[in-house]
């Protein structure tokens, strides 16, 4: 009898090795350093933007969006530091830094601009219904749930062939990649997603977050005693854009009812408002919006 097919990929860390994983920019590791340090302010962060002629730029375009609403146009990066808050620069500036390095393997029916669209519409949710439950750090839940799947462009792109197979399977049995991940390879992208925002030095809870994200039913079973984790694993079984109906959309609700037990709003309000949100940020960082919004898929019959 031969080996187990599984035999050579045993090892996540294995798997790591052999990518060439980029390091982040310069700018994203001075904006994280300065992240850690509590007396910087709205001047040390302009600064650091003002180096990356590209990133200064693409921040005035993101604080002069219809989101902010702000009467006359920002033209000072230190004063749309000082509107919009540094947490908010800096997981801006995390989102265009961490994607920019990801690749866009062709793997089955995967799309690296799907990814982008669910991974910021999971994060403007997730940051929602932390918020919400008054999770200690709402920002790094946000972080969290926009990075949950960034391993998986990567993977895919170490193994093409098998991961050809996951995204097919996963789109004709309308199950999660993790399970099917973690049958094949006794891993998933979640703690392949842990190890990678190690290596790049982002916060420890915000890894924390990653790997666990895919922990659904443990979170989901008492969200008031892990609600950051809860509101990234329920993030997690959002609908993708990629996808044409929204097939977990009973687990969510039975999930979602268990944090309106301590004050979680309607689901259909906060999918709308989340809606709304993501429709007016979307065109600052150059996502495209489509038509799919959340409440559609609420209400949308399932027809498999």
């Amino acid at each position: 009898m031969g080996p187990p097919k599984t035999s050579k990929l045993t090892s996540l860390e294995q798997v790591l090795r052999g990518c060439q994983i980029p390091a982040l920019p310069q700018s994203a590791l001075k904006i994280l350093e300065l992240s850690k340090d509590p007396s910087a302010g709205p001047s040390e962060y302009a600064l650091a933007i003002e180096a990356d002629l590209g990133l200064a730029a693409q921040v005035l375009r993101f604080v002069n969006s219809s989101f902010f609403g702000f009467c006359q146009e920002i033209s000072s990066l230190r004063l749309a530091v000082t509107l919009v808050g540094v947490r908010t620069i800096k997981n801006f500036v995390l989102w265009g830094a961490v994607f920019s390095l990801l690749p866009n393997p062709r793997c089955g029916p995967f799309e690296l601009q799907t990814l982008r669209q669910d991974s910021f519409r999971r994060a403007l949710f997730a940051r929602q219904v932390a918020r919400k439950l008054r999770a200690a750090d709402a920002e790094a839940v946000f972080v969290a749930a926009l990075l949950q799947d960034m391993a998986l462009p990567i993977l895919a792109k170490q193994l093409p062939l098998r991961y050809s197979v996951l995204f097919e399977q996963r789109r004709a049995e309308a199950c999660s990649m993790s399970q099917l991940e973690a049958s094949t390879f006794g891993w998933t992208h979640a703690q392949a997603g842990g190890m990678l925002a190690r290596r790049w030095n982002l916060p420890d809870n915000c890894a924390s977050l990653i790997e666990m994200h895919t922990e659904f039913d443990q979170l989901a079973a008492c969200p008031e005693a892990e609600p950051a984790g809860y509101s990234v694993a329920l993030s997690a079984v959002l609908p993708s854009f990629g996808d044409d109906a929204w097939y977990e959309r009973e687990q969510f609700l039975e999930a979602y009812a268990a944090g309106q037990g301590i004050g979680l709003p309607p689901a259909e309000e906060l999918l709308r408002s989340v809606d709304e949100q993501f429709r007016e940020l979307a065109p600052a960082l150059k996502i495209p919006v489509p038509p799919q919004t959340l409440v559609g898929c609420l209400t949308q019959e399932v027809t498999r």
